[in-house]
């Protein structure tokens, strides 16, 4: 467990829940927490869905700023790798992962959102990579994921002009996945990955991995690291069930086996 990053387990979910107020800030103990945190949710079996929560008020209004004001190129250049390293250990956990956002998901904050499989956001809440208002830009997987996530054309009118975009707006263009009052996020966010508790973890743990991973290939790679997951899957007890279950008209109980 750590100061500002605790990992929550309760009835097969694990919540990862940022907590060092008021704005929860992103500095180097804070990502060092979160991979740890990722870690954990990703080794324990216990876990077969993922919360990532900054709490009632906000979800993460970016990296500590004062640790950027006196840092060098060569200090930022190595710093940097561990960064991005945090956040990718999130998206690397290996079952399904939502972001809950209240507040402010600003600039880190934005991009460990961006980490995540869905996003549930709070009908006043603000979200964007300001980053271009310092004089640098998104370090954390904010140019790629958002690119990928939303397109390249509004990944740049909101990378370029560092504007916040409100929860509609996140909605309409593929940034936000559920909009609800404030009070009903971290609600919705458990109902959202409640079913996986039960689900297959093995196929569900190749499903992520052949999407997250085709689209960082060509076409046909990305189909034949489909086939061989899809293909992989024969070999377990989950696939027995499930299509027995099938079969006999009855609802399968999976194991994760």
């Amino acid at each position: 467990m750590g100061e500002f990053v605790k990992l929550e387990i309760s009835g097969g979910i694990g919540t990862i829940r940022l907590d060092r107020p008021p704005m929860n800030p992103l500095n180097t103990q804070v990502q060092e927490e979160l991979r740890a945190a990722a870690h954990s949710a990703t080794g324990n079996d216990e876990v077969k869905a993922v919360i990532v929560y900054g709490g009632a008020k906000v979800f993460a209004a970016g990296a500590d700023i004062t640790e950027f004001t006196s840092v060098s190129y060569q200090e930022m250049a190595t710093r940097v790798v561990a960064l991005s390293g945090a956040f990718d250990a999130v998206a690397r956990i290996p079952k399904p992962v939502v972001a809950a956002i209240t507040g402010y998901a600003l600039g880190g904050g934005c991009e460990l959102a961006l980490a995540c499989d869905w996003r549930v956001v709070a009908e006043d809440a603000k979200l964007g990579q300001p980053e271009i208002r310092l004089g640098i830009i998104p370090g954390a997987g904010g140019t790629q994921r958002l690119a990928r996530l939303i397109g390249p054309a509004k990944a740049k009118d909101l990378i370029f002009s560092g504007r916040m975009v409100d929860a509609a707006e996140a909605l309409r263009i593929g940034l936000a996945d559920r909009v609800v009052p404030a009070a009903d996020v971290y609600a919705t966010a458990l109902a959202m990955v409640q079913p996986y508790v039960t689900g297959p973890s093995l196929a569900l743990r190749a499903a992520k991995l052949a999407v997250d991973g085709g689209l960082s290939m060509d076409l046909a790679s990305g189909l034949a690291l489909e086939s061989h997951l899809f293909a992989g899957l024969f070999a377990t007890d989950d696939r027995v069930e499930g299509t027995t279950a099938f079969v006999e008209k009855r609802k399968p109980t999976f194991t994760g086996r």
